[in-house]
């Protein structure tokens, strides 16, 4: 039964480990957006000729459809990461109904040994017959 116990604590590590890793990639992925825009956000306030007005809005055109395919991906993550946490839930649950199921066949089997040890010594008894 610790054996059992020990694998639930392993798959609870690995499911904080996998969430640790998808919030990591999310806060990398922000990071980079915000970095990206900001970039923008200074060439255009530092103004400038026509043809580089026209360039930049070329630029976040293309950017804001990059920057709506990163906010897609980081929900679709989002929707990941709380389906592995759901998934990671029912798993210690079935698991958890696993040991019980397994105790209770145990106890069972423990007990069914103790009434044929008892059957078979009470059956070498002898008999005394009385004729």
């Amino acid at each position: 039964m610790t054996v059992i116990k020990a694998e639930r604590t392993t798959d609870a590590e690995a499911a904080v480990a996998a969430t640790a890793a998808v919030e990591q990639v999310e806060g990398e992925i922000r990071a980079f957006v915000r970095r990206d825009m900001s970039l923008f956000r200074r060439r255009q306030q530092e103004g400038g000729d026509p043809a580089a007005d026209s360039i930049n809005s070329v630029i976040e055109r293309v950017a804001g459809a990059s920057v709506t395919e990163v906010e897609r991906v980081m929900a679709e993550l989002s929707n990941v990461r709380d389906m592995l946490r759901n998934e990671g839930e029912r798993v210690q649950r079935e698991i958890s109904g696993y040991a019980s199921l397994s105790a209770a066949a145990m106890n069972s089997m423990k007990i069914i040994g103790d009434s044929l040890t008892q059957w078979k010594s009470q059956s070498q008894l002898p008999v005394h017959r009385r004729d």
